[in-house]
């Protein structure tokens, strides 16, 4: 795992990308090139913010349980281990709905 093990000052959070990660994320933004605005948005306000209602935070159940769902737009989701006492966040999985469940 890549990143700092202590946020930066001014973010209370920290974003931990993984290389499969990182993959998962080239692979989504050459395909979808016209979201990399907002994809860059969505992590910005997560590392400040993960309850801003703009990313609509929740909970997964099923074969996910244990990760969270944050929404890029109304059909585009990034899916993280949210470790909240570590103040670590670390994406999993980015892509529409259907990719990403």
């Amino acid at each position: 795992m890549a990143g700092p093990a202590t946020p930066p000052s001014g973010a209370p959070y920290v974003l931990v990308f993984t290389e499969q990660y990182n993959r998962k994320a080239a692979r989504f933004l050459k395909r979808h090139p016209e979201l990399r605005q907002q994809y860059l948005k969505t992590l910005q306000v997560l590392e400040l913010n993960p309850t801003h209602p703009s990313l609509r935070l929740h909970a997964l159940r099923g074969k996910l349980e244990g990760l969270h769902s944050v929404s890029i737009n109304l059909s585009y989701r990034i899916t993280l281990e949210l470790l909240i006492q570590d103040g670590q966040i670390i994406p999993v999985n980015v892509g529409d709905h259907d990719a990403v469940y």
